[in-house]
């Protein structure tokens, strides 16, 4: 049984993914954004072609990445006050 396409690009988001984290954290924004608005449309064809759970299993572990900037987001879009961390602020001033 040979593994999907689906699977092969989740394995290969997940080592872009891993790539951006050791980055210094003003060199994240750009890759971070686009895996992040990659992963949607990878976990909707993971659930897909592979089933619920894996899909389950994806989302969860994308949560679990990515909960910080999701956090940014929610906050951002609810009109809360949000704080960017002090890395990042000093590379924006």
């Amino acid at each position: 049984m040979s593994p999907s396409a689906a699977a092969i690009i989740a394995c290969l988001w997940v080592i872009a993914s891993t790539l951006v984290a050791l980055m210094p954290m003003r060199r994240q924004y750009v890759p971070g954004v686009m895996l992040l608005a990659a992963a949607p449309v990878l976990i909707a064809w993971l659930w897909v072609e592979l089933g619920w759970l894996v899909g389950a299993v994806a989302l969860f572990a994308f949560v679990s990445m990515f909960r910080n900037p999701l956090r940014y987001f929610a906050k951002k879009a609810l009109g809360m006050p949000v704080e960017l961390p002090k890395e990042l602020r000093e590379s924006v001033e």
